[in-house]
């Protein structure tokens, strides 16, 4: 009888892991930073129009150029980093929250609840995520609040499904039957016992699903279900920029794509940075 075939998984160098997770911490600080500061960094007024200068290419006085409106556009970008990230964060804390929940009480009890639980699930991964989100955005209308809604139901099966699958498989281990017998009620059991082991596996999906929640938004601004103009928001920005792309406007789409995708591999690389640190059985 053959023995199986094995399929050898390629891995970085260690080297090249710790360039990759120093370059996502450092992208990562620059993200905060221009949320946090954006406003009070940016040259101009990210709002304010100045006709006279519209459609001017880079310079020392406008680094990404400007727009139509004459607004400065890496003021507009510095800006737009507040709403992206905040929309992210907001919508990943949602779906933690009632993804761990709803996992937890699946996971523990089984049965009829599992089911329940599971079926929802199911029903929200039988669409495209995207697809999905565009739907409850147009439902409920162009706001910051149905984005973060959006963003928060297509991102709510990741966490069920990893709470659900490892609170079912601890709920007989020896600490939790020991909890038991020291009469712990079952909410004890998983809040003090179990869940303390996901959070590592929950933050590294956090942090992934992070970078997802920011393209997720700036996407559904980019087809006009987001959040509303003349707000900096990313999607806004590429948007407006989109329509120049053949009369040589470039700096209106690449300038604030460029910044949107650095702030995805900033999250991406993070997580994986977590990963490599928090699993111990990774050499």
């Amino acid at each position: 009888m053959s023995s199986p075939v094995t399929v050898p998984v390629f891995r970085a160098p260690a080297g090249v892991r710790k360039l990759a997770e120093r370059l996502g911490f450092a992208l990562l600080a620059i993200v905060v930073v221009m949320a946090l500061f954006g406003w009070w960094l940016a040259p101009y007024d990210p709002l304010a129009t100045e006709p006279l200068s519209a459609l001017q290419p880079p310079s020392w006085a406008h680094p990404f150029g400007t727009d139509s409106l004459g607004r400065d556009v890496f003021s507009r970008t510095l800006a737009a980093a507040r709403v992206d990230l905040m929309v992210a964060i907001v919508a990943v804390l949602a779906s933690l929250t009632v993804g761990a929940l709803l996992g937890a009480a699946a996971g523990w009890a089984g049965g009829w609840a599992d089911r329940l639980v599971g079926r929802i699930i199911d029903t929200i991964m039988a669409f495209p995520l995207f697809v999905l989100a565009v739907g409850i955005a147009a439902a409920m209308g162009n706001s910051l609040s149905s984005v973060i809604l959006a963003t928060a139901i297509v991102n709510l099966p990741f966490y069920v499904r990893q709470t659900r699958t490892e609170v079912n498989r601890r709920r007989n281990a020896a600490y939790v039957e020991a909890a038991r017998l020291a009469g712990f009620s079952p909410v004890a059991i998983v809040g003090l016992h179990i869940m303390p082991n996901l959070a590592a596996p929950l933050a590294v999906q956090s942090s992934l699903n992070m970078g997802w929640a920011i393209l997720n938004a700036a996407g559904l601004s980019f087809i006009g279900l987001g959040i509303r103009p003349p707000t900096p928001e990313w999607g806004i920005l590429v948007s407006d920029g989109a329509t120049y792309i053949f009369s040589g406007e470039w700096w209106l789409f690449v300038c604030p794509g460029a910044v949107l995708m650095m702030a995805v591999l900033a999250f991406g690389l993070v997580g994986d940075a977590l990963r490599d640190r928090l699993d111990p059985r990774r050499p």
